[in-house]
């Protein structure tokens, strides 16, 4: 059973490679946000590049973090051949999330500020406009601070002006309490449990007005190029 944590943001449902992919012509790709960078209040979402893989690869040494996503561990070079999958995928979209205040401080020194990362997946090849939403704020002192809340409503708004997403599912342990907390004040409903995977199915269906109060939520964002932020 996934233990009962102590409040991290971590929801996540088996490693990527697993996952049924979408038609090859599915509209969601990592190259779309390739040079994004959405910048809120406490976290800023950058894509995610191989400068990134070696401290995501020592969060994911730990084994509190493979049961809360799990995963399996994998070697530095496959975790290499992961994020360069990740950035190729048509059935992908994620994020990095960085410390706002910290990074903007250090000029755009990301790897001093990583905090987790935040995913989309199109996991029904009927239907595009489905997304399965991650999160996992992997620094524990990051945790219970607002910072998964704020990624994940900005990887939303994110899902639904840019990726044509109008319905959301998050698969959660049934013993991380904090996560599904978290995302039933997003509004999501618990719709189905499966025991023999011990997680829950929550969902969100993006009426107009659930649409209108998401993009209330995350009108604060800015979004830039990283390109021109990394520049001298």
């Amino acid at each position: 059973a996934l233990p009962i944590t102590p409040g991290p943001a971590c929801a996540r449902h088996g490693p990527p490679a697993q996952r049924p992919l979408a038609p090859p012509a599915a509209p969601v790709a990592m190259r779309l946000n390739e040079d994004t960078v959405l910048q809120g209040d406490r976290a800023t979402l950058v894509p995610y590049t191989s400068a990134h893989v070696p401290r995501y690869h020592e969060w994911m040494k730990s084994e509190e973090l493979q049961r809360l996503t799990a995963s399996e561990p994998l070697s530095l070079e496959q975790e290499y051949e992961m994020q360069r999958s990740w950035r190729e995928d048509a059935d992908k979209c994620t994020f990095i999330v960085l410390d706002t205040e910290r990074w903007s401080a250090q000029a755009g020194a990301d790897e001093d500020c990583m905090v987790g990362d935040v995913n989309l997946f199109l996991t029904d090849a009927e239907d595009p406009t489905l997304g399965e939403i991650e999160i996992m704020i992997a620094e524990p002192s990051y945790r219970g601070r607002g910072f998964g809340k704020e990624a994940t409503l900005m990887m939303m708004s994110y899902g639904v002006k840019n990726l044509g997403i109008t319905k959301f599912e998050a698969k959660i342990g049934q013993g991380n309490e904090a996560s599904i907390s978290m995302f039933k004040k997003l509004h999501f409903k618990e719709v189905a449990v499966n025991s023999v995977f011990q997680e829950v199915t929550l969902r969100l269906d993006v009426s107009d007005q659930e649409k209108h109060w998401l993009l209330e939520q995350t009108s604060h964002v800015k979004e830039k190029s990283y390109t021109d932020l990394k520049l001298p």
